[in-house]
Formats: C-alpha cells, structure tokens, sequence
C-alpha cells in the first residue's frame, strides 16, 4: 500500500472513519490472476465515496466485498475490510450473514428484482426487523417500519403498506429498499448503481434523500456509479479504478473538476453535458481483462501520454495536494482543451419528412397511455423523446415501430399510412422502421454467434443470398466499429457496449429509413456511452438515417438531438429545437426536468 494511502486511512480514521479497506485483492479461482489488487480506502461516518470507472473496472468486486461477498469462480485472497471495527473477511459464515443487513446493508440496482412480488410491502419490511432482532415487540416493529417510510418520504398508512411491490412505481420500490438498509442504522450502506434508468427529477430527488437519510443516520455510504455528474452530486470523495488498481483518489469535486490522471480526465471528457452541446471523446480500445493486463501502468496502451517507464514500472498513488493522490508517472498539471464544441443543433428547414405521426393515441383497456401525440422526423435529423418514467417514452417508440398497436392516429412513412401492428405491415415497411432495445442481451439470441445474427437478417429479411453477404457483413461491423474478431462470439462473449453496437448493425443491415432507439446508453459506462452516441451522429450525417431517440438524459439530448418532443403523463407538452429548449424550456413540467437536471451537474 503507497505512503499516500496510508496518510488517507490515518487522516480519516482520526476523524472517525467507519469504513477501512486494506490491500483487498480478489483473484480467479482457477487462474490465480487478479480481478482487484490492492484496493485500500477509508468511509468516515456521513461520508459519501464514490466508485467510479467503466464495465470492468472492478467497482463491483470491491462493492461485493464489503459484505463479504465474491462472484462464483473468484475469491478474496488478500487483505482487510474493517467495518464499525470487525474485520467482515475474518469472520465465519454464520456471523458474517448476521452482520449483513445490521451492520452492512445494500441497495441494489434493479429493485424489482431485490423485492419479493408475492409479499405484501409489511410483510418484507417486518421481515428484516425480526430476522435480526427477533424480541422486538410487534408495536416497536411498527413505529419503526413507520419512522424509515417517513425518511424516504412515502406514506405509512395501511393502506399503502398493504400492496405489492408491482402495484408502487420503481421509485417507490427503490424508496422501499433504501428505507429497508436504513432501517437497522447499519454503519455502511452499499449503493450499486441505484439511479440508472431514472429520469432527472426522480434521480435529484433520490440523491437528495439519500443524502439526508445518510447525514441524519451517520452512516457511512460506498455509492458505485459509472455517472460522474451523480458521483458530482452525491459524493464527499472519489475513487477512480482502472484495471481492478485504484489510479486517483480524492475531494470529488476537485478531481472530476481537474482530474490529474489521464484516465480519469478522458471519463470527464467522455461524461456529456447538459449546458453544452459537445462531441463525446471516445477512450480508444478495452479495458485490459484479468490475466490480460499489460506490464507497467495498467492505462498505458490506451493513453497519449505513454512512456518508456510507463511500460516497465506498473505507477504506485502519490499524493499531489492534501485531498487528491494520483497514480501516474507522469505530472498532469491540468486537463487537456477538453471535447470540442459542435454547432448549435440544426434549425428545421422546409425538409419532406419521412416519418409523420398524427394525432396518436395508445391504450390498455379503459387506461390512455399517449394521447394526440403529432410530430415529425426529417432524414438525417434526431429527433429525442424525454420525459420522467411512465410518461410513455417507451410506449410511443413501440407503437411507431408497430410493436404496440395504437387506438387512433396514423404513422406515416414518406407519405403512406401504416398499418398499427407491424404483423400486418408489408415488408418494406417492417424493414424500414428499425427499433434498438434498451437492453441487447435480451434482444440478441444467446445461442448464435454475431455473424450468424446479421446474416439471417440478409438472407430471411432482405432475401440476399448467402454467397453475396460477406461484403455487407464486413462493411455494417467496420460502420460500427466492432473488431472483426467479435463477429465469432456469442452475445454473452461481448461487453455491454459491443452488445449495443451488434444490435444498431443488425437494424441497419435492414437499410432501415427511422432508427428507434430506446434508452440504448443508460445502463451503459460514459466511454461505452460516447462511442454509441457518436455512432449514431455519424450514422445520421453518412447515410441520412432518421432516428426517434428515447431518453431520460438531458446530457445526451444535448450532444446529439436536433430536436425535442417532451412527453408528461402521455401528452406532449412542449417540442423544438434542443439548444432552445434546454436553454430556456417554456412549459412548467419542462422547466422542473431541466432544472433538476441542473442541479444534478451544478
């Protein structure tokens, strides 16, 4: 462990630090190699540290660790984690299971599936509270279950007490579990990743109140994101990994302000912005696997400013002001120019559109979900649908794509009236409306291999025969830049991102005219993010693609839409160009979205 950390846990530890994490290293099973190495930190009490780094870099392991925990096929060889005092790595399983959820507690990224759907919300929140401290009296119980509703702001009467997770919003359920890890007053609280996929307002408002609830508890909090402006927002200091090593450590604010590793400054450069319309930097190549890492500095095969040393001496963290130690070998005085600025998005000229949807409505029984929805979208223009959860985001890119058969309305497509239900669509129609999943593990069949995904588009959908694909194939995987070696793997081979990008070439292997895209880059790491995004801008300009974007991230609307439709409780309240309404949003629902997207960056 370097001199600069050790400083870092004494400094803290004086002021009460709740949290010490020494030389954790966790390896393969089999192989002996290193997932972690060497992680060291400190969490004082009503501190917040951030986790930050892309798919790979190792946040979860270690989040896994601090209760005890490793993935199967992995195993914690080395080091401590200290926690309220008791060393969780040294104790038996029996003790270690009683410490998680006390001592210990998580919320999870996704909680409708942490929540059990067939118990009533009492029943699981009872549940905690009696596993681990079986002589409480019932009334105490519920004066407890009532007190942690109230800290996360949701009601306790019986009446909501007495529902099921599905019949609560997602925000609810994650209120419901982050009430369930305060609810024992542990002294660490794990967040893994708990606002991907909320919308501005609901993400401000999460944060704020996790922030409260830590603050008044006195918990100690480790939030791992790959969201620097909520690592911004939300955190007291940050630890950014690479390659399983800690490679800056600091003030959050000081270091996503002026990072001093490489690494860390090209993450910012990555991260878009709500305040300006700027071009993505893309971090060029992967992150090294375990077993597969370089000599040297872990970053160095993928950074400008790579050395000789560089190769033969792996970088230990120095401390370069009294809240931030780096590890390079290099002196990174200040931040590179930064991303480029674009042009202000495109003003709409007298254009013929290819897609024109009028007067659209979408319903489940007797409940509307979009009504008198009309826009539409020119060749070559992006036209972004934002909105909070449940607004119809989704809803409204399935029924252009006739996945979600509309009530009333026309969609049409240069001209001719569409069938509501793709079925009933004549081919040409099918092929020329493409729709990109949010998630493409789900989308992509597990069983075949990448080349085998896109040639049964040519030869099923456009009847191509098979002695004539392999031109298209290698030209679609070079357009979305996929290494021509990840056409022989299976989806589960692939990362988050190559995934994404398997799913956009197979839509555009239909030589589609609109691209639906449905919150493609939430779950995906700000370098992963970047590279989609820029794909998409490129594919706009080199091929005239119209594309529907749906997301509930304002940054990413500023870097790539040319326009904005924003949806709230399935209407359309405000639409035009993006630069303007970002800047100065007319109606009252889009002023709150902005500003809490504001407020989150600030």
């Amino acid at each position: 462990m370097s001199r600069a950390i050790e400083d870092d846990v004494s400094r803290t530890r004086d002021e009460g630090a709740v949290v010490d994490v020494r030389g954790l290293t966790v390896r393969l099973t089999e192989t002996g190699d290193d997932i972690v190495h060497d992680i060291s930190f400190t969490i004082g009490r009503g501190e917040v540290l951030a986790l930050v780094g892309e798919s790979g870099s190792g946040k979860s392991t270690v989040a896994s660790a601090l209760l005890g925990h490793c993935r199967p096929g992995a195993r914690i060889s080395d080091g401590s984690v200290f926690v309220a005092g008791t060393d969780l790595l040294r104790l038996s399983s029996a003790k270690l299971r009683a410490q998680r959820g006390a001592v210990v507690a998580m919320v999870p990224q996704d909680p409708s599936a942490a929540l059990n759907p067939a118990l009533r919300l009492k029943i699981q929140l009872r549940e905690l509270i009696e596993v681990h401290e079986p002589a409480a009296a019932n009334d105490e119980v519920d004066n407890r279950i009532v007190e942690a509703l109230q800290d996360v702001r949701l009601p306790s009467d019986q009446r909501f007490l007495r529902r099921f997770p599905y019949q609560i919003s997602g925000g609810q359920q994650q209120r419901i579990l982050i009430a369930m890890a305060f609810m024992l007053q542990p002294a660490l609280v794990v967040l893994d990743e708990p606002t991907t996929g909320l919308d501005a307002i609901s993400t401000a408002h999460l944060l704020n109140l996790l922030q409260d609830v830590c603050r008044r508890r006195g918990a100690a909090v480790l939030h791992v994101t790959h969201d620097l402006t909520v690592a911004r927002a939300s955190a007291d200091r940050v630890l950014v990994m690479y390659g399983g090593r800690a490679v800056e450590l600091g003030n959050a604010q000081q270091v996503l302000s002026a990072p001093q590793h490489p690494y860390t400054a090209r993450l910012v450069d990555a991260q878009p912005s709500v305040t300006e319309r700027r071009r993505l930097e893309v971090i060029a190549g992967e992150p090294p696997l375990p077993g597969r890492r370089p000599s040297g500095c872990a970053f160095r095969t993928r950074c400008e400013l790579s050395s000789e040393i560089c190769a033969t001496e792996e970088p230990l963290l120095r401390a370069i002001s009294d809240v931030q130690v780096v590890a390079c070998h290099h002196n990174v005085e200040a931040r590179s120019a930064g991303p480029e600025l674009l042009e202000a998005a495109a003003q709409r000229d007298s254009v013929t559109p290819v897609l024109r949807v009028t007067s659209l409505e979408v319903g489940y029984g007797r409940r509307t979900v979009l009504s008198g929805i009309t826009f539409d979208v020119a060749p070559g223009e992006c036209l972004a649908v934002l909105g909070e959860s449940g607004a119809g985001k989704s809803t409204l890119g399935r029924a252009i794509a006739g996945l979600e058969a509309s009530t009333a309305g026309t969609i049409e497509l240069d001209g001719e009236t569409l069938d509501p239900q793709s079925s009933r669509r004549r081919q040409p129609h099918r092929l020329a409306i493409q729709y990109v999943f949010q998630n493409p593990f789900g989308s992509l069949n597990p069983r075949k291999t990448v080349d085998q995904i896109l040639r049964k588009v040519l030869v099923s959908a456009r009847r191509v025969s098979p002695t004539v694909t392999e031109d298209e194939l290698v030209d679609v995987l070079n357009r979305v830049s996929l290494a021509s070696t990840a056409r022989w793997r299976l989806p589960r081979e692939l990362s988050g991102g190559e995934r994404q990008r398997v799913a956009i070439a197979r839509a555009l292997l239909c030589q589609p005219r609109v691209l639906v895209c449905d919150e493609v880059t939430s779950a995906l790491d700000v370098s992963v993010q970047a590279g989609i995004v820029e794909l998409l801008r490129s594919l706009q300009t080199s091929i005239d693609l119209a594309t529907v974007f749906v997301t509930h991230d304002l940054g990413v609307v500023s870097s790539l839409a040319d326009r904005v439709v924003v949806l709230d409780r399935g209407r359309i309240v405000e639409t035009g160009n993006s630069d303007a309404l970002i800047g100065d949003p007319q109606a009252d629902f889009t002023r709150r979205l902005v500003g809490a997207a504001r407020e989150v960056t600030a």
